[in-house]
C-alpha cells in the first residue's frame, strides 16, 4: 500500500516552493542537462551559457599542485599532516588559512588595504555566508534594498530559511543601470510607507549580472546613505578579482578609510574564491564584519557549514605562496580580458550590443531587445524559449534577474573552452541572420509554444517565491553561486 503525504505533517519550508526551481533560470539549466552540448558525442546539444564559473586558469592551478604535493593531505607526501588536519573542527578555522584568505583579499584590492584575519569567518560558499549575514542583522518580515537587476539566487539565500524580504531598488538602462541616491531614497520611502523596516543594503560589486564596477563616488554615497539611515550595508564582493581592464574595482574597505563618516558597525563584506579563484566546488565563503557582535555570532553559525579543514589546509598553503598569487591574479585578469574581447567581437559581428560599461565579472550584459516582438516581459520570455530549445544556447533573461526592462539577457563566457565558444557565436550569428530574414517575410510568431512558466513575481520579495537552483543531488546548480 502507498501512502500519499500529507503536506499538514511538515514544515512550512518542507512543503513550500522556497529553495525554488520554477523559474526561467532554472529551466535553462533543466534544458541544459536533459540535453548537454558535447562537442563530437552530442555536438547539436544545449551549450551551457548560464553558469558564471572561470575555467580559465586551470592550467595555472594543476601545475601548482603538481609542484607541491604537500598541500593536499591525500598524497603521499602530505600524509603526515593527515590526522591532525582530519581531527581539527574548531569552527573559527585554521589559523593559517584565515592568514591567507585575508591576505589574498589585500592583494586582489591592490594591497590599497588590509583585513583583519581574526574578522574572517568562513562559511559554505557565498550562499551561506549571505544566509548567515541575513540571520544575524534582521528578523523576519524585515527588509534589504537591492539594485537590480541583481542575482536570482539572492532570494533563496536571504529570504527562504530567514523570513527577510528583499526590496528592490529599480534602475535604468538609460544609464547603464547606475545606482542613484534618488532610486534608494525612493525605495527606502516606500518600505516606511507599508510599515516595513528596512534592515540594510545589499550591493554586488562587481554586479553580477551587469559585469560592471561601482566608482568611488557612488561608493561614497551608498556609504553616507547608509550611515544616515542607520541600516547595514552588505558589500557582495566575490567577482573582485575578475576586474580586466580600467577603471579598477573599489571595494568599500577603501571608502572607510577616507575621510567619511560611517559607523563601521553597520560594514559587512561577503567573499569567496567561487570566482575569483575559479573554486566553486570548495565551497570556500567569507564573512567580513567590522562589528565585532557580527563576527561573533556568524561564526558561531557557521558550524552549520563549515569549510573543511582538508580545503582550509590546500588553500592556506596555495593562497600563501605570494609568487603563485601575483601570477595567477595577473594572468586570470588577462585571459578573461582576451575572451571578452573576442566574445564581443562576435556578437557585434551578429548585430548585437552589450553593457558598454562593462569590465568584470564572468559574463555579459547583452541587448536583444531588437529581437522581441514587443517590449514586454511576455515577448522576452518568448524569445527565451527559442533560444534554448531551438538555438540550443542555455542564456539567463533580464527578468530572471529582476531588470524591469525587457530584452536583456545574461550569457556566461568563462566557462568553457575556446571551440565551444565559437560554436555558440555561428549559432547566435545564424539565429540573428534567420531572425532578420523573417522580418522582411509576412509577420510570424516565433516556433516555441513549450510550457516553461513565466517568472512574474512582485515588486516585494518575501516568504517564497522562485529561485533559480535545482535540488537535485550532483547537479552542477550547485556550482552556480558560492
Amino acid at each position: 500500500m502507498v501512502f500519499k503525504l500529507n503536506s499538514q505533517l511538515l514544515s512550512r519550508i518542507a512543503s513550500g516552493n522556497g529553495h525554488g526551481e520554477d523559474s526561467p533560470y532554472f529551466d535553462g539549466w533543466k534544458a541544459y542537462e536533459t540535453d548537454p552540448h558535447h562537442p563530437t558525442e552530442n555536438p547539436n546539444g544545449v551549450i551551457q551559457m548560464g553558469l558564471a564559473e572561470n575555467q580559465l586558469c586551470f592550467d595555472l592551478i594543476q601545475d601548482w599542485l603538481k609542484k607541491n604535493p604537500k598541500a593536499s593531505i591525500c598524497t603521499p607526501e602530505g600524509l603526515n599532516e593527515f590526522r591532525e588536519i582530519a581531527i581539527f573542527q574548531d569552527y573559527h578555522g585554521l589559523p593559517e588559512f584565515r592568514n591567507a584568505v585575508a591576505n589574498f583579499m589585500g592583494k586582489v584590492r591592490g594591497n590599497r588595504v588590509t583585513y583583519d584575519p581574526d574578522r574572517i569567518v568562513m562559511s559554505g560558499g557565498a550562499t551561506g555566508a549571505h544566509e548567515t549575514i541575513a540571520f544575524c542583522l534582521a528578523d523576519p518580515g524585515e527588509a534589504f534594498l537591492v539594485p537590480t537587476p541583481y542575482y536570482p539566487g539572492f532570494d533563496r539565500d536571504l529570504r527562504w530559511r530567514t523570513g527577510v524580504k528583499l526590496i528592490p531598488v529599480d534602475s535604468d538602462s538609460s544609464n547603464n543601470f547606475k545606482v542613484t541616491i534618488e532610486a534608494l531614497e525612493n525605495a527606502y520611502e516606500m518600505a516606511q510607507l507599508d510599515n516595513i523596516k528596512v534592515k540594510g543594503l545589499l550591493i554586488t560589486n562587481p554586479s553580477n549580472p551587469l559585469g560592471t564596477i561601482l566608482d568611488r563616488e557612488t561608493l561614497r554615497s551608498i556609504v553616507r546613505f547608509i550611515n544616515e539611515k542607520n541600516i547595514h550595508l552588505v558589500c557582495d564582493e566575490i567577482y573582485a578579482a575578475t576586474v580586466f581592464s580600467q577603471p579598477d574595482f573599489i571595494s568599500v574597505a577603501e571608502i572607510l578609510q577616507e575621510d567619511i563618516e560611517c559607523n563601521l558597525d553597520l560594514v559587512h563584506v561577503v567573499y569567496s574564491l567561487s570566482k575569483d579563484m575559479g573554486f566553486p566546488g570548495l565551497r570556500v565563503g567569507i564573512i567580513y564584519s567590522y562589528n565585532d557582535a557580527v563576527v561573533s555570532c556568524a561564526r558561531k553559525m557557521s558550524s552549520f557549514g563549515l569549510v573543511s579543514t582538508q580545503t582550509q589546509y590546500l588553500v592556506a598553503s596555495m593562497l600563501s605562496d605570494n609568487e603563485f598569487v601575483e601570477k595567477f591574479i595577473t594572468e586570470s585578469k588577462r585571459r578573461l580580458a582576451a575572451r571578452y574581447r573576442v566574445f564581443t567581437h562576435g556578437l557585434d559581428q551578429a548585430g548585437i550590443k552589450c553593457l558598454k560599461t562593462s569590465n568584470a565579472g564572468l559574463f555579459l550584459w547583452m541587448d536583444l531587445s531588437g529581437l522581441l516582438k514587443e517590449q514586454t516581459v511576455e515577448a522576452e520570455m518568448e524569445l527565451w524559449r527559442v533560444i534554448i530549445h531551438e538555438v540550443k544556447l542555455n542564456v539567463s533573461p533580464g527578468c530572471s534577474f529582476h531588470c524591469l526592462k525587457p530584452g536583456w539577457f545574461r550569457v556566461c563566457f568563462a566557462n568553457m573552452d575556446d571551440q565551444t565558444m565559437h560554436v555558440a557565436l555561428s549559432r547566435i550569428k545564424t539565429f540573428v541572420n534567420k531572425e532578420a530574414d523573417t522580418k522582411k517575410k509576412p509577420k510570424k510568431s516565433l516556433r516555441w509554444q513549450g510550457s516553461l512558466k513565466l517568472l512574474n513575481p512582485p515588486r516585494i520579495y518575501d516568504d517564497f517565491i522562485n529561485s533559480p537552483h535545482s535540488p537535485m543531488p550532483h547537479s552542477p546548480l550547485v556550482r552556480a553561486r558560492n
